[in-house]
């Protein structure tokens, strides 16, 4: 007898035999891989938060993956392979063997990849498990078939017998090692070393080393690769494929990685929309779950931070985050339907806080990365704990995140101990700026990213005050004053006569003739980070009522919010973004391409109009997120441009992690059922809704009317049911 879990994950079709889709369907890996601006996307086929991924190699040097016109090979660790044909492979160097391809002849989904590789007339195909890879490569009739097999960089292979090469690729000082097995008994190879043809040998050690596998193959002739990737040795990497791919079966591991994702895109589920909408919203799901990266492998786990293999002790190792930008609305979407796998993130960034002294920014495999600025890895922490997750060591957590505001630099893409503009912080309770005109003369200072003092200070302002929570919840009384007088900072740089955020210099004066749109140069950075002080005035999230206050009440603060997406560029909009090459998704000055933006639409429910908030939400939903490669308006490099049309989709936002509340926007479907932890269901319903009707009439939640327009994570967490009414015109009564 089938389980409920079998019978639903089985293709479902309608009354007329149509195919009905399930939530993988609708996912498309290649919306937003053409950058606005900057940084695209890439067809990435991995499971959920897995360790195994692939992607093809595209040209180099061509960023927006879409319109690349070759591909060099395909990934396997920190290797790569290449079918080609025709060539006796000794011309030119290994990593030269490109081939053009057609995306009408090629299949991207999160789980299986098919493409045409034309310059050869192969097929190449593969799908992965956790820690395993398994090709297909569909050969044309030829005496001279060759799978290339290449270090990216430095390392060393071996071929171990006619079907198994073995060895490790080095990427950043990290060795990934790999098993490889062969369907068919390699006939002869070819040796290289530093990319070249060299004598032939059965071991090659070094820079971009190698092989080229000869095959003789008939027409329509697969020959498959199994890879198994490991970061603690090879045999491990053996036993990783041994555990997931036994046999030469790819229809069952094909279908196995889809099953998969479904049930991890099914812990929400919506009802009605469009394709288009339902589209984007699963392809923005499944960009939520490709980071963090779960590199435990069957009980241990390998730690570039002490160089040393560890038993896992209840937990899972997470690597490759930008807290920058996930802990806004990643972390808190993904604590929504797995809390376990939170709770293991933060362990994770407890193990890098005891092996490296801070609380990371910006973890990788192979280290921490000292990006952007402040100490959010405390929003992070704060948020699941305030939410009720608190399966992790609290005290040595409120210990690192402490230990990083009171030790450590604030300045931008820097660690390290406090220096003289940190003691200024801590003693006038703002970051200083220097003056137009002034040197630099602080060695610390990069000279790149510069000071962006009034960035620094709102959001470390911000961080302390989650610090503040978390001193409270642990009975530190002194330290919750502390820290909350320094989460008030922000107060010090609102500069009334010009209504914005400013900068001021050592000495406390504002800098003289401070522009809150164009000043600071490239990105701003001299006072802001990447966006202007009309965005970063608003960033305020722990404190929004005294920020009402501070710009002379709530009827002001609306009229500042409506001038944000109104006004303009003083002069040509490619000069505005040239200066501001991260502020895409422009609506006035409001650039949803980047993250600091996120909360702002929603503060119209602070200011008594939420229903500028409902209209505002779907207007970015409907001209910034598309269902192709220009679907994305900024840089989706860790999730969080995905995490916010989710959200959003469903009809509420994280507004500030830390408060276990959610601010209510405009859903754009009939029905959402979100499985909270997989085994409680908290359903919103939005009766009536359509395109244009997109106001909230009024509200129920868990039975009760709701008037205000926010709830809290304790009406979700057990389950339950939000009931929106929706109407084409705005109800100014309600939520106000």
């Amino acid at each position: 007898m089938k389980s409920k879990e079998d019978l639903s994950l089985e293709r479902r079709y309608n009354f007329m035999g149509s195919m009905v889709k399930d939530p993988v369907d609708y996912v498309n890996p290649y919306i937003g891989s053409i950058g606005h601006l900057l940084t695209a996307t890439s067809p990435v086929v991995m499971l959920p938060h897995s360790m195994a991924q692939v992607s093809p190699i595209f040209t180099p040097g061509i960023t927006d993956t879409y319109l690349a016109d070759k591909i060099y090979g395909f990934p396997i660790g920190a290797c790569a392979v290449m079918p080609v044909v025709g060539s006796n492979c000794k011309e030119t160097h290994v990593s030269k063997y490109a081939s053009g391809f057609d995306h009408d002849f090629e299949t991207a989904t999160p789980y299986y990849y098919s493409v045409l590789l034309e310059d050869y007339d192969i097929t190449t195909e593969y799908t992965v498990s956790y820690h395993s890879i398994y090709y297909r490569f569909i050969f044309p009739a030829s005496d001279n078939a060759n799978i290339l097999v290449y270090t990216l960089d430095s390392g060393e292979l071996e071929v171990v017998n006619p079907n198994v090469i073995r060895g490790y690729g080095i990427l950043k000082g990290v060795k990934c090692y790999l098993h490889m097995e062969f369907s068919k008994p390699i006939r002869e190879y070819i040796t290289y070393e530093e990319g070249i043809v060299k004598p032939r040998a059965v071991k090659v050690e070094g820079r971009e080393v190698g092989f080229s596998i000869g095959y003789e193959t008939s027409e329509g002739e697969c020959i498959e690769l199994k890879v198994g990737l490991s970061y603690i040795n090879t045999d491990q990497a053996y036993q990783n494929l041994m555990n997931e791919m036994t046999g030469w079966e790819f229809t069952d591991i094909k279908n196995k990685a889809r099953d998969i994702w479904n049930r991890a895109l099914r812990s929400i589920e919506v009802k009605g929309g469009t394709e288009k909408q339902r589209t984007i919203f699963y392809t923005a799901l499944y960009r939520t779950m490709t980071r963090m990266v779960n590199v435990t492998e069957y009980g241990r786990y390998y730690s570039n931070y002490d160089k040393e293999v560890h038993d896992c002790q209840g937990y899972d190792f997470y690597v490759n985050d930008g807290i920058w930008d996930t802990y806004r609305c990643m972390h808190p979407l993904q604590l929504l339907i797995d809390s376990k796998r939170q709770l293991d993130m933060i362990q994770s960034y407890l193990h890098i806080y005891e092996n490296t002294g801070w609380l990371p920014t910006f973890p990788h495999l192979d280290r921490d990365y000292d990006i952007m600025i402040g100490n959010h890895a405390a929003a992070f922490i704060t948020d699941v704990y305030m939410k009720g997750y608190k399966n992790f060591d609290v005290e040595k957590a409120y210990e690192a995140m402490k230990k990083n505001a009171m030790e450590c630099t604030k300045l931008p893409w820097r660690k390290g101990p406090l220096t003289e503009l940190d003691r200024i912080y801590l003693e006038k309770g703002f970051f200083p700026a220097l003056d137009k005109g002034e040197k630099e003369t602080v060695e610390e200072v990069h000279p790149f990213e510069r000071r962006q003092s009034v960035s620094v200070t709102l959001e470390w302002c911000y961080d302390e005050w989650c610090i503040a929570q978390m001193a409270k919840a642990l009975n530190k009384q002194e330290d919750y004053e502390y820290f909350m007088k320094r989460a008030q900072n922000y107060k010090n740089l609102y500069n009334k006569e010009i209504g914005f955020m400013a900068p001021k210099n050592v000495e406390g004066n504002w800098v003289e003739d401070f522009d809150p749109k164009l000043g600071g140069g490239l990105g701003g950075r001299d006072y802001t980070t990447e966006c202007n002080s009309w965005v970063y005035t608003f960033h305020v999230q722990h404190d929004i009522e005294g920020l009402i206050q501070l710009m002379g009440g709530k009827k002001k603060f609306a009229e500042k919010l409506d001038a944000l997406f109104t006004e303009q560029y003083d002069g040509a909009k490619y000069r505005f973004l040239g200066q501001f090459p991260d502020s895409t998704g422009l609506i006035g000055q409001y650039a949803h391409g980047n993250e600091p933006s996120f909360h702002i639409p929603y503060l119209y429910n602070y200011a008594g109009q939420p229903w500028k908030t409902q209209r505002l939400v779907r207007k970015i939903m409907d001209i910034w997120y598309g269902d192709g490669p220009l679907g994305i308006c900024g840089d989706e490099d860790g999730g969080a441009m995905s995490a916010w049309f989710v959200f959003s989709a469903m009809g509420f936002y994280p507004v500030c992690p830390g408060k276990p509340v959610y601010d209510i926007g405009s859903p754009i479907f009939e029905e959402v059922r979100i499985h909270m932890d997989y085994d409680k269901i908290f359903t919103i319903k939005a009766v009536n809704v359509s395109n244009k009707n997109k106001y909230i009439q009024a509200a129920e939640i868990n039975g009760k009317p709701l008037d205000k327009p926010w709830f809290t994570h304790e009406d979700m967490v057990d389950g339950g049911m939000l009931i929106l009414y929706m109407g084409p015109k705005p109800n100014k009564l309600w939520g106000i």
